[in-house]
Parts: C-alpha cells; sequence; structure tokens
C-alpha cells in the first residue's frame, strides 16, 4: 500500500480487481470517504459519490480523471428517506451496485450527564439507523443478483467507551453488531458483509482532538505506529473488503489503527 501522500497506482492482480463494479461511497465528499471512492475507482470501480448538503462533485470530477463513470449525488442521511432514495439513483445512473460503503457520520460531543435528547437522537439516526436503512435498500438488490460487498465505516469506539461521546459510541458498537448480523443472514446468499474500525484520523469528525495539544499527545503516545492516520490508510482495507481477495471474509470487523488496539 502507498504511504500517505503517494500517488496510488491501479490494481494489477485480479485479485483486488474491482473492473467494472459499481460503488456507492456515502460521505465522500472529503475525508476518509473521497479517499475510499478514489480508491475504488482506481481499483477499477465506477462510483456514486454522496455528499450532505451538495453533491460531491469534486470527488466525482477525480473519479472521471481515473476513466471511470462517476455520478454525484446528495442527501441529508439524518433524514430517514434518504437511504432508499441514494440506492435507486445509484442503479438508475450506473445500472446496478455491487458495493456499498456506509461512511457518513457525524459526532456530537458532551458530558453523558449533560448530552441532549435531540444529540443523541440525531448521532444513533445517522451513524446507526440509517446505516442499517442502506444495508437494506442495498442488499435486496444485492441479494436479487446473488452478490455485492457491504462495507461499514466503523470506530475505535465501536470496542472502547471513549470520553464525552456516549452517542457515537453507542451506535458504532451497535453498527459491529449490525455488520456481523446482516453477515450472517446474507453470506451464504452471495453478500459478504463487514466493517472497517480506523484508528485516529486526520478528519475534520477529529479536529477538535487534534487542536486538543494535551489530549493530541496522549493520542499520539499509545499509537505504535507513532502518528495520526491518514485518509488514505484505510483505502488498502477498503480494496480489499470489496474485491474477489476477501471472497471468504464476512461479518469481520478490520483495524487500520497503527496498532492502537494492541497496545
Amino acid at each position: 500500500m502507498n504511504s500517505p501522500g503517494e500517488q496510488a497506482t491501479p490494481m494489477s492482480s485480479p485479485l483486488f480487481s474491482l473492473e467494472g463494479r459499481v460503488a456507492l461511497v456515502t460521505g465522500s465528499s472529503r475525508g476518509l470517504g473521497a479517499a475510499i471512492a478514489i480508491g475504488l475507482a482506481e481499483a477499477g470501480a465506477h462510483v456514486v459519490a454522496h455528499g450532505f448538503t451538495r453533491a460531491a462533485d469534486q470527488t466525482a470530477e477525480r473519479v472521471r480523471a481515473l476513466g471511470r463513470k462517476a455520478h454525484a449525488v446528495s442527501g441529508d442521511l439524518g433524514d430517514r428517506s434518504t437511504p432508499a432514495r441514494l440506492v435507486q439513483e445509484t442503479i438508475a445512473a450506473l445500472g446496478a451496485l455491487d458495493i456499498l460503503v456506509n461512511n457518513a457520520g457525524t459526532i456530537r460531543r458532551a458530558p453523558a450527564a449533560e448530552t441532549r435528547d435531540e444529540d443523541w437522537e440525531a448521532v444513533i439516526e445517522i451513524d446507526l439507523s440509517n446505516v442499517f436503512r442502506l444495508c437494506r435498500a442495498a442488499g435486496r438488490h444485492m441479494l436479487e443478483r446473488g452478490s455485492g460487498r457491504i462495507i461499514n465505516i466503523a470506530s475505535l469506539l465501536s470496542f472502547q467507551g471513549g470520553i464525552l461521546v456516549p452517542a457515537y459510541a453507542a451506535a458504532k458498537g451497535g453498527l459491529t453488531q449490525l455488520t456481523k448480523a446482516l453477515a450472517n443472514e446474507w453470506t451464504a446468499r452471495g453478500v459478504n458483509v463487514n466493517a472497517i474500525a480506523p484508528g485516529y484520523m486526520r478528519t475534520d469528525n477529529t479536529a477538535a482532538l487534534q487542536a486538543d495539544a494535551t489530549r493530541s499527545r496522549q493520542i499520539l503516545e499509545r499509537i505504535p505506529a507513532g502518528r495520526w492516520g491518514e485518509p488514505e490508510d484505510v483505502v488498502g482495507a477498503a480494496v480489499f473488503l470489496a474485491s474477489p481477495a476477501s471472497a471468504y471474509v464476512s461479518g469481520h470487523v478490520l483495524a487500520v489503527d497503527g496498532g492502537w488496539l494492541a497496545r
């Protein structure tokens, strides 16, 4: 895999080829989602790039520059009608849906005793409930075709409680169990469901932690790799789980954390 900032090259092995596959990547206007969308395209996939308030046009342009088909869509994943629409638009635009990457998410920071109901509900709706709805809508299409890959973006807080993010920890913990539950039902029917648990990545979601000198130092001291992760660090895992190389992998949560969980 390329180092952060290095230009990636298309996958040459058929084991990792996504040639002709169609992927929907939520939250792909920037950060992890954009990196994953570009990585899938470099491996051969056509991509529908989703953004929250506006379509992920820049990501779609980068996909087209690689010679792949691309379509940009927008939609509020706090709205429970959005998941089915995104799947429908993907199939209408590119003819199928082979790979779903549920990357979009939100986080609200506050002590548990001060967490408002509306903040709890917003995080659970976006990070868990609407991920289920996306999986359900995509899963129906994939099950009919007898093949597909679903990759949910979990978190280290799928395993740990975190600090000041009770709703996020609950949602990501639930997401790992959802991943396993869907894998139990769908793997024998050709649809593999897995998750990636990124470590501490330089994204908008971790901006507050990066800006806190004490907390940032504490985090770095625990990461064996000695650095924060970059969005590109997740790309190899996503390509693997979307590709034929992972044909016998389902219900797994793959940590990409620089060794954090091993410490």
